[in-house]
């Protein structure tokens, strides 16, 4: 039993979340909670992953932080934390916020800090100017490098905000009849398309249309539920002749051990059930696929299309993902029967990485798509979202406000002197971006201000 910390352990090879992320197969989300709050993936595969890791990089990271000068040292550093044993890793359980209080007008809330302080206390904790050496290699790194840029990692920075609602007197302060961040989508034109998105979900449909083998992964709130919801309410809308089947997933695992897998049996109960409710399903193994396939058969030459759409992917086992290729080899002559979409965070990717070989026949026939940030596109982003609600974005928020807000969802690794810069860690996903500016936008209505700024931004 070896004892890390995660925070020194990145901070002495210079990594960011995001590449901690990438080089572990974790989604950021999970990455971050694994550093600030020690929350482990519930995945076995993936926590034998970061012990891995972790035996291979502890001792670079005490060469590089030795290697620093106690000027740029972060004081204080937390406990060390212990790595558990794979079969009691702690569950996923939330502790609830204290309640603040009411406050008054003009006065900064518990837990906001003001600009000024804010600024104070990152100034004390990079530790003033100066550089520190670095060795470009080092024994035990599979690269043989060691970034030279240092990152600072705080809670505080890399945590994205709970789901906030919109206050009734906030409203009624910007003259706003409807949240335009909480169940704003009733129909396809409440969707936001950018270039990336019209991609994806237009590969989504011809896949639907004309089959094909396509995953879709992405961050928590970046938009994969909305497509799915946009594709069948598109083929409702054309009366397109597809069939959707979507298995229930609720309290799928990819471990008997966490929750119920999701198996190749169950996938053909719920073809059956789309294509056939009235017929009973066959008991036996071979008579139920065979039941399947020929149900398949019979809809397809009836003038059908079949899509099996499976959310949250990342949960499915890799026996499951070997099968989902044998579902999409059933075929009546040359047509395929089966057309196959999977949905799912960012451990999807993982799971369908080009060196896994558990499901390298997987690999060769799945497009795997992802999902990216806003970046650019945020301003029109927060323009769309309240024209559809009869509102003038710039009566809400100014520009200042909105570069305050990608800010704070884009982290920007600190660099030293003489050190390489290192990746970005954007956050700016739709629901990331409305949960901020819900709160900003509450700050704003409980001082008085008539738009958000960057400073009811920065003060959330």
């Amino acid at each position: 039993m070896r004892s890390v910390d995660f925070k020194a352990l990145l901070g002495g090879l210079g990594l960011s979340i995001r590449g901690f992320a990438r080089e572990t197969g974790l989604s950021v989300s999970a990455a971050q909670r694994l550093v600030t709050r020690e929350e482990w993936p519930a995945s076995e595969a993936s926590c034998r992953v970061i012990q891995d890791w972790v035996s291979r990089n502890q001792a670079i990271s005490e060469v590089r932080r030795k290697s620093v000068p106690k000027t740029f040292q972060t004081p204080d550093a937390p406990p060390k934390s212990v790595l558990p044993p794979l079969h009691t890793l702690p569950s996923r359980k939330r502790q609830k916020r204290p309640e603040t209080g009411p406050r008054r007008k003009g006065t900064w809330p518990v837990g906001v800090y003001p600009e000024p302080l804010r600024r104070a206390q990152q100034k004390q904790f990079e530790g003033g100017e100066g550089s520190h050496p670095s060795p470009d290699t080092a024994p035990g790194n599979e690269a043989g490098k060691i970034s030279a840029a240092t990152t600072q990692l705080t809670e505080e920075d890399i945590m994205l905000l709970r789901s906030q609602t919109l206050f009734p007197d906030t409203r009624k302060h910007f003259g706003l009849f409807r949240d335009p961040f909480a169940g704003e989508i009733q129909s396809h034109e409440d969707v936001f398309i950018t270039p990336d998105i019209r991609y994806v979900r237009e590969a989504m449909f011809q896949t639907a249309r004309h089959g094909g083998f396509i995953a879709v992964a992405g961050e928590s709130g970046s938009g994969k539920s909305t497509l799915r919801r946009d594709l069948i309410d598109r083929i409702q809308r054309e009366s397109q002749p597809i069939l959707v089947i979507e298995p229930y997933v609720l309290g799928m695992e990819d471990n008997d051990q966490k929750g119920k897998t999701l198996k190749a049996g169950h996938i053909a109960e719920a073809i059956m059930a789309a294509i056939a409710p009235l017929e009973r399903t066959k008991s036996s193994p071979e008579a139920r696929f065979r039941q399947v396939h020929q149900a398949l058969r019979d809809s397809r030459r009836a003038g059908m299309r079949h899509v099996l759409i499976i959310e949250e992917a990342h949960g499915l086992p890799i026996p499951t993902l070997k099968h989902l290729k044998r579902f999409y080899e059933l075929e009546d002559g040359f047509q395929k029967l089966l057309s196959i979409i999977l949905i799912g965070q960012s451990e999807l990717k993982l799971k369908l990485a080009e060196n896994n070989h558990a499901v390298r026949e997987v690999v060769q026939r799945c497009e795997l798509m992802t999902l990216p940030p806003l970046e650019n596109r945020l301003a029109e982003f927060l323009k769309f979202k309240f024209e559809r609600v009869g509102k003038a974005a710039a009566e809400v928020i100014d520009d200042s406000g909105i570069e305050a807000i990608r800010e704070r969802l884009v982290l920007r690794p600190q660099k030293r002197a003489g050190g390489g810069a290192a990746d970005p860690v954007s956050l700016l996903y739709p629901l990331a971006v409305g949960n901020l500016l819900t709160a900003a936008m509450n700050l704003a209505a409980e001082l008085g201000a008539p738009r958000v700024t960057a400073d009811a931004v920065k003060g959330v």
